[in-house]
């Protein structure tokens, strides 16, 4: 079963056509993952999928539903959260308060309420501290919670920005290069963590990634992107040994 399907998806800016004729399918449960050169489309293809941007053409369901044109937090209620390139925390709050801002997606009462402190808001907001405790609990980050998140080592960072798309209540999660600026030791960390949350959490997980031993090692099924369009797809041995692939961007060095 697909739980996202992109199809037939374009977007232009103007004269330039950032993604063409994308389709893609991510099965329910897999770690799948979209590669490509810098400057491939892999981003916009991530902002078409959560609303940032409305194909040109083409359209994006979500467990067969159509969200094509929906805005990002419609998106996000539906179940499809993501993380970004560059970590987008609440630097100066605590590592509590960034989850239970995430909660708050899903919070039923409503400004008056907690203003004047009515009973059910009071039970809502307890409600939302238990969760968001065991949520950073299951991931151990609970003993962080007081800490506020700038003062957290980097990789601790990206669990956090992790742990706070889960408090949306995700069950499709989309990272955007996870690993960027990990050392080899902290990418070996982060690839054992995204194989506990897809397990513990019940997750479909797709990401973007530079990291090639990363992606080879977690992705039940890869896509590979060059100028926004599609170039190849399969299991890590058949795009590795792509010959397409090879020349695009495995058999050269990144850009800088």
């Amino acid at each position: 079963m697909s739980v996202l399907s992109v199809k037939n998806a374009v977007m232009q800016f103007g004269g330039v056509i950032a993604v063409n004729d994308l389709n893609i399918d991510v099965k329910k449960g897999h770690i799948e993952a979209l590669i490509g050169p810098n400057g491939a489309g892999k981003t916009t293809a991530f902002n078409v999928i959560t609303g940032v941007y409305t194909p040109t053409k083409g359209n994006v369901y979500y467990n067969n539903d159509k969200i094509t044109g929906l805005s990002p937090d419609k998106i996000t209620k539906m179940g499809i959260a993501r993380t970004f390139q560059n970590i987008r925390l609440f630097k100066e709050l605590t590592v509590l308060d960034n989850i239970l801002i995430a909660n708050h997606l899903h919070v039923k009462s409503n400004f008056f309420s907690y203003a004047m402190r009515m009973p059910w808001s009071r039970l809502e907001e307890k409600n939302m501290k238990q969760k968001s405790e065991m949520l950073l609990d299951k991931l151990g980050l609970l003993k962080l919670k007081n800490e506020t998140a700038s003062s957290l080592p980097y990789g601790e960072q990206r669990k956090l920005e992790i742990a706070r798309a889960l408090a949306t209540d995700a069950k499709l999660l989309l990272l955007d290069e996870p690993a960027a600026g990990m050392n080899p030791s902290e990418t070996m960390q982060l690839s054992k963590f995204i194989h506990t949350i897809r397990d513990e959490f019940e997750l479909t997980i797709f990401m973007i990634e530079h990291h090639m031993d990363l992606v080879m090692e977690i992705s039940d099924k890869i896509y590979v992107l060059d100028f926004g369009q599609l170039i190849a797809q399969g299991t890590a041995n058949e795009v590795k040994n792509n010959q397409r692939v090879i020349e695009a961007y495995l058999g050269v060095e990144e850009d800088a």
